[in-house]
């Protein structure tokens, strides 16, 4: 049996078989999927992109030390996120920020240090997300982002985030260097791809679990396109802002959303509340 929600998110709903024997928090680790997780999410996509750029231009580390830095840092609130016993705004929120600039930075260190090419490393990062989730799933019944309740099934949860940042940021480049369409162009047909899969979610019946997990991966090229197209000089066609600014004005909503969030707490299910029991 397990537990879990009876009202559906969108894109996402709790699914699968607890886990026997393992320690289990007392709430789910993972925020509910609601409109502010969305727009949180691409704006930590967009972080990503311009604070990898801006890392790696400005604070004189290179791209090696730049990598190593902020895998550090997102050690350290990893192990405070696995400590927490409930989801907290701030610190998963965190968490994500860094997530997205690391999952960047595996990305571009392949690409631009190593010389891998994009095809190459898009298709790596597929494969080792759809291990991934095989092993997620083998052991714990389920995929679904409602029921990130164990340490065991959170280790995995991070670790599939972590890929689906690297896989969006290869498939992104991918898809921009090889139809060549321009950081407007590109957003839009990102944007246009997950309201496909919200369309084959709710019209055609696609399964909640993997429609999820389908647009949290095409967030990732959504976001970086839509930061380039900030950052980027006019002459590259983008509008010139600069990874400073871009990266302050995103870093500064998400802060504000996170505080909102923190406080008014409605994207949290309260232990007890609408739930019920499925096979």
């Amino acid at each position: 049996m397990t537990h879990e929600t009876s009202e559906t998110s969108a894109l996402s709903r709790p699914g699968g078989p607890a886990a026997p024997g393992r320690h289990r928090p007392r709430r789910n680790k993972v925020p509910e999927v609601t409109a502010y997780f969305w727009i949180i999410k691409v704006l930590c996509t967009t972080v990503g992109e311009t604070a990898a750029d801006l890392l790696n231009e400005k604070a004189g580390l290179g791209l090696t030390g730049v990598s190593v830095l902020m895998s550090a840092l997102l050690a350290v609130v990893l192990v405070a996120q696995l400590r927490t016993a409930a989801y907290r705004a701030g610190v998963y929120w965190l968490a994500v920020a860094l997530i997205s600039v690391v999952g960047t930075l595996i990305s571009d260190n392949l690409t631009d240090n190593m010389g891998v090419p994009l095809e190459t490393s898009t298709a790596v990062f597929a494969v080792v997300l759809a291990v991934v989730f095989v092993v997620w799933y083998r052991r714990e019944g389920t995929l679904s982002i409602h029921s990130v309740d164990t340490t065991g099934r959170e280790s995995f949860y991070w670790l599939a985030v972590l890929f689906t940042f690297a896989l969006g940021t290869a498939a992104g480049d991918l898809v921009s260097e090889r139809m060549d369409l321009g950081y407007w162009l590109s957003a839009a047909l990102f944007a246009a791809a997950i309201a496909a899969v919200a369309v084959a979610r709710f019209a055609l019946g696609l399964d909640a679990v993997w429609s999820f997990w389908i647009a949290y991966i095409l967030t990732r090229p959504l976001g970086a396109s839509v930061g380039d197209y900030l950052a980027q000089p006019a002459g590259d066609g983008g509008l010139g802002l600069g990874t400073v600014i871009t990266s302050v004005l995103f870093l500064a909503v998400i802060l504000g959303l996170v505080v909102y969030l923190g406080v008014t707490r409605k994207d949290v299910t309260e232990p007890g509340h609408a739930t019920r029991h499925v096979a």
